[in-house]
C-alpha cells in the first residue's frame, strides 16, 4: 500500500475539494491515461487495486504509471466511544483528487487491450472517469 514514509504532523484537518486541477491534467509520460471527472478521496487501497487490475490485463508488458499519491492521513475513532477526547488515530491514507487530474498513464502496443485495462482500473474507483488519447504533437 502506499503511504509516506515520514509525515511533518500526524494528522490533517479535512479541507475542501472545491474547483478544478490545474496541475496534472495532461499526460506526460504514456499515451493513454485516466483523468478524473469529480472531485474525490481516493484510498490507497483503491490505488492498489486499480494498479492490479490494469498490470494483470496487460499481462506484464508495456508501463503504468501512478500519477496520484495518498500523502493526506485520514483519523477515525474507536466504534462505541463517547464524544470528546480528542481527534482519532489516523487509520488510512487517501490522495485528494479534482476534476482534470490525471490518475494513471498507460504505455502499450495494442490500444484495444491499454483502453480496456484503464476500464477494468477505472471500476476499481469510486469517482467518473474518462479515458484520454494523447494526441500527435
Amino acid at each position: 500500500m502506499l503511504m509516506p514514509k515520514k509525515t511533518k504532523y500526524r494528522k490533517m484537518m479535512k479541507g475542501r475539494m472545491k474547483g478544478h486541477e490545474t496541475r496534472g491534467t495532461k499526460l506526460e509520460l504514456g499515451s493513454y491515461g485516466l483523468q478524473a471527472q469529480d472531485p474525490a478521496w481516493i484510498t490507497s487501497r483503491q490505488i492498489e487495486a486499480a494498479r492490479r487490475a490494469m498490470t494483470r490485463e496487460i499481462k506484464r508488458g508495456g508501463n503504468v504509471w501512478i500519477k496520484i499519491f495518498p500523502d493526506k492521513p485520514i483519523t477515525a475513532k474507536p466504534a462505541e466511544t463517547r464524544m470528546g477526547k480528542g481527534k482519532g488515530n489516523p487509520e488510512y491514507w487517501v490522495a485528494v483528487v479534482k476534476p482534470g487530474r490525471i490518475l494513471f498513464e498507460i504505455e502499450y502496443p495494442q490500444k484495444e487491450v491499454a483502453i480496456h485495462a484503464l476500464e477494468l482500473a477505472a471500476q476499481k474507483l469510486p469517482i467518473r472517469v474518462k479515458i484520454v488519447e494523447k494526441t500527435g504533437e
